[in-house]
């Protein structure tokens, strides 16, 4: 097998007797590396898309949150979750309640998820780093609670940061019975104050629908004294999180999960995953598309080398040995294409990183980014190198054991 690849790397960089070989041999190279690079660069830019949508939501969401399986609430003192709490590993632990509700300021009204927290929140959460406005995240002015609303919720709603007045919101009363001839009293209503800012995640799911307020108040309006929606929390520095997620989910003996930041936001990277992996799909076609040049120059490379495959018959070489020798040549063009298309790739996707070449608009829009953000993963350049290799295997092996067979 050895000296099948040495006579595969001759032919494939020695001179041939038709100038049209080498031509094509190098036109399929490149087609290769162009398609490699394709690949490495658009498998990037999805992950540098996903890595900055997993940082926003690293400043509002927990660590890990514990949700019941079943309902919405559970109880507050479950000795369930007050062993979560007192786990070592635990730095804080803050229950929050958390449903839907009617906001109403002036003539504008919107529904909205209320998201009840404890004083705590601005420890367990990077709320400060997310807020617009001017000062700090507080839920109490005295006895008087405050909202924090999302950014393009508060735009919605014409509150702005700092809003005059007060914002009403509304729940459905969950306790006793409807009133025909009370229909306000089918409501719980309670008035909050803008503390002077609103939060800005840069995810529409949050800054188009949420509003922060005291733990208390949640409760009050959603009659869920002493319930919990969710037990959020923060490990100490230094814990190993994946080995206390698991001590975790051990006591919640099947009755509560235990979500990490992806999992909680499980829709939004589930489609980002689709969508890297349809762009896969498709460029692996194109992949497939550039291989076929290399059948080209292999048939004619066949017909070019008939004399030296009589020379290589009378010196014992089987027709298996010469059609490897051609498998070989082919499977070449697909490695060196992989190797040359793999480094543009990352040159590429260096250039970007330092220099933003590919922005986004002409500077005149607002972005959260101004260019295309990109990040490598190693575990990509191996499976673009796999996949470059197989369909160049898989797109050559066919056509070179029917060319060998009636061209020898």
């Amino acid at each position: 097998m050895l000296y099948e690849l040495f006579i595969a790397r001759r032919y494939l960089f020695s001179k041939k007797s038709t100038n049209a070989i080498n031509i094509i041999s190098a036109i399929s190279m490149v087609g290769v590396a162009i398609a490699t690079m394709a690949l490495v660069v658009t498998l990037s830019v999805f992950n540098g898309f996903h890595d900055m949508v997993a940082s926003f939501l690293t400043q509002f969401d927990p660590q890990l949150k514990v949700v019941p399986i079943e309902g919405k609430m559970a109880p507050a003192d479950d000795p369930v979750l007050d062993n979560i709490r007192k786990l070592p590993e635990i730095d804080i632990a803050s229950d929050v309640v958390e449903d839907q509700a009617l906001a109403v300021y002036g003539e504008r009204q919107a529904m909205v998820t209320i998201k009840g927290v404890e004083d705590n929140f601005s420890e367990l959460t990077h709320i400060n780093d997310i807020l617009v406005g001017d000062g700090d995240f507080e839920l109490w002015a005295g006895d008087i609670p405050y909202a924090t609303i999302g950014i393009r919720l508060a735009v919605r709603l014409g509150t702005g940061a700092r809003f005059s007045g007060f914002l009403r919101v509304f729940a459905p009363q969950r306790e006793g019975q409807f009133d025909m001839m009370n229909p306000e009293g089918a409501f719980v209503e309670d008035s909050l104050m803008s503390p002077g800012v609103v939060f800005e995640v840069k995810q529409g799911h949050y800054d188009d629908h949420y509003i922060i307020v005291p733990l208390s108040l949640a409760r009050r309006l959603f009659a869920a004294q002493g319930m919990v929606s969710s037990l959020e929390l923060r490990l100490k520095s230094g814990s190993n999180f994946d080995r206390t997620k698991k001590k975790i989910e051990s006591l919640c003996s099947g009755r509560y999960k235990v979500l990490d930041r992806y999992e909680q936001q499980a829709d939004t990277f589930q489609i980002m995953n689709i969508e890297k992996l349809l762009a896969y799909v498709f460029l692996t076609f194109i992949l497939l598309i550039a291989s076929f040049n290399i059948i080209g120059s292999l048939s004619m490379l066949i017909i070019d080398k008939r004399a030296d495959v009589v020379t290589l018959r009378n010196l014992g070489a089987t027709d298996s040995n010469i059609r490897r020798i051609f498998l070989f040549e082919g499977w070449l063009i697909s490695f060196v294409g992989a190797i040359v298309g793999i480094v543009l790739g990352l040159l590429l996707c260096l250039l970007q990183e330092q220099f933003g070449l590919l922005r986004l608009g002409d500077g005149s829009a607002s972005y959260v980014v101004n260019a295309y953000p990109v990040s490598v993963h190693f575990s990509d350049i191996i499976v673009v190198f796999l996949t470059v290799i197989g369909v160049g295997l898989a797109s050559i092996w066919y056509p070179v054991r029917y060319m060998t067979r009636r061209g020898m």
